[in-house]
């Protein structure tokens, strides 16, 4: 094994396997296992577990280290209730600060979305989506919870449209239009209710699917 690999690749590594759901919700993490697999010794990988940690994708707990977190129904819906209150505020901020160079990136993400019909690919196009009509928010403690919880969420969105297929795929795409409608004529209070309504819809859909958290 060698010093040469980053924490930085480490914690790339590991934010893909989570994010693809190839580490699942309460998969433990080996350091010994990640250094073997990358060819890197124990402290860049101890050290990519606290980056990741400190994003929300993985926990540690005494005595039995690292692991993918694992959360209840009712977690889930306290996550998405905290979303409906904090993203409306983040597209606010951002508004202002989005330029017309910026609103063609998101007709051009939004076009991409309707022409796919794969889940992993919709997942990680939506994200661009969202974080895209926040990128002009420029307080960092907000978007750091934001993307927190993004990322806690992310198995059961996933597990979700799997279930849900091209129904749930149809209902997101007429909500985006609406939100990048709004974006596009800087009307915060329609952003606000349009984004908010839209966390909202997904939080009461997943609350009727009680086997997404199995």
């Amino acid at each position: 094994m060698t010093d040469g690999v980053s924490s930085t690749r480490v914690a790339a590594y590991l934010r893909e396997a989570i994010l693809s759901g190839e580490l699942a919700p309460g998969a433990r993490i080996r350091q010994e296992d990640v250094a073997e697999r990358l060819g890197a010794s124990r402290l860049p990988v101890r050290e990519a577990l606290r980056i990741l940690a400190a994003d929300g994708l993985v926990e540690h707990e005494a005595h039995k280290g690292a692991r993918v977190p694992r959360l209840s129904q009712h977690e889930v819906d306290v996550v998405y209730r905290m979303r409906e209150r904090l993203e409306p505020i983040a597209i606010v901020e951002s508004m202002p600060h989005l330029d017309d160079g910026a609103h063609e990136q998101l007709e051009e993400v939004q076009r991409r979305i309707e022409d796919n019909t794969d889940v992993e690919k919709f997942l990680d196009l939506d994200r661009e989506f969202h974080m895209l009509t926040y990128s002009g928010c420029h307080v960092d403690t907000l978007m750091t919870v934001v993307t927190r919880l993004w990322n806690s969420t992310q198995h059961h969105r996933r597990t979700y449209l799997a279930l849900a297929g091209h129904r749930a795929m149809w209902a997101v795409n007429a909500e985006h239009r609406l939100i990048l409608d709004a974006v596009r004529r800087g009307d915060a209070d329609d952003a606000e209710r349009y984004l908010g309504g839209h966390i909202r819809r997904t939080r009461i859909e997943l609350s009727h699917h009680p086997e997404v958290f199995r």
